[in-house]
């Protein structure tokens, strides 16, 4: 296990600098910068702001100095708020990920819960009910349920307040954020459900007199775990960092709205520190859920 442990640490390492390259030449590739305005600077001015941050020296050039200073752990500070980046991120991660973790439980224990029913009850009333709105849910754009949810409880019928750290009402945004992987994994668990159900080993099970709960939940769940782990390994490290359209509809200052906010004033120190941290949540993730697989399935191997 643990010589696979070091090969996949060895391609996250080349997976994250793959994309510490990509993007960085692809903002440097776009017209414009980051000190361009509606009123164009003084020239004096941008001439000295662009040699301060190295914008001035060509791509190749500017791409060494980032990578030196961040082996150094220093990503540098905003070109926009001329705060530290490294702080700027703990203090937004923060908030999404609060916000994100309880989206991602719930998500988990109630699409295993809604899975499981419509596989078990099969082309039934309750079957048909969660499959309607799961698919519903799936089907809706993020950025219209979010707004809808929020037109609807905060406006409409001011169930809810408006978003803030100091409201603490963390309910709609944990619900926009929870109910299309919540709808995702409702209808993996019972596509892989009812596989498993028709395997030969659960119709033994049931020969020899099992209770259909323990046949369910410690024989066909455990085993129809595998394809809800492969997608919660990146649907964790996506959430955890924020959905972008969530927290912009919400206007919640966490890690997504910093990196949208850094896109669109060519921050770059700003999205390229953001892109690595999600990219390294990412590999990080996907590896623990391979890794909980042998948890899953002791018959799993690494080989």
């Amino acid at each position: 296990m643990w010589k696979y442990i070091l090969k996949r640490f060895g391609l996250a390492i080349v997976t994250v600098f793959i994309i510490i390259t990509i993007t960085f030449f692809t903002m440097n590739a776009i017209p414009g910068g980051p000190f361009e305005k509606e009123k164009a600077p003084d020239p004096a001015v941008k001439a000295l702001l662009e040699a301060r941050f190295h914008l001035d020296k060509p791509v190749p050039v500017q791409f060494w100095y980032y990578l030196t200073d961040m082996f150094r752990g220093d990503f540098g500070i905003s070109l926009k708020t001329g705060r530290n980046i490294m702080q700027t991120i703990n203090e937004s991660f923060a908030i999404s990920a609060k916000l994100g973790g309880i989206a991602a439980l719930a998500a988990l224990a109630a699409g295993l819960v809604l899975g499981s029913i419509a596989a078990i009850m099969r082309n039934g009333v309750f079957d048909r009910v969660i499959i309607f709105f799961t698919t519903l849910f799936v089907s809706v754009p993020s950025f219209v349920l979010a707004t809808l949810l929020l037109l609807v409880f905060c406006l409409k019928l001011a169930w809810f307040p408006v978003w803030s750290a100091e409201s603490h009402s963390y309910f709609l945004p944990i619900l926009a954020l929870a109910l299309y992987p919540m709808s995702y994994i409702t209808r993996l668990t019972k596509s892989s459900m009812l596989d498993v159900l028709g395997q030969d080993y659960i119709r033994t099970a049931r020969s020899k007199g099992l209770a259909e709960t323990k046949v369910i939940f410690k024989h066909a769940l455990r085993n129809a775990l595998i394809p809800v782990i492969t997608y919660m390994g990146p649907l964790v490290a996506y959430i955890l960092t924020g959905s972008l359209v969530v927290e912009t509809v919400f206007t919640i200052g966490g890690l997504g709205s910093k990196f949208v906010t850094g896109i669109t004033n060519r921050d770059y120190p700003m999205v390229m520190a953001t892109t690595i941290f999600l990219s390294v949540l990412m590999v990080v993730a996907t590896l623990i859920s391979d890794l909980i697989y042998k948890l899953v399935d002791p018959k799993i191997s690494f080989d």
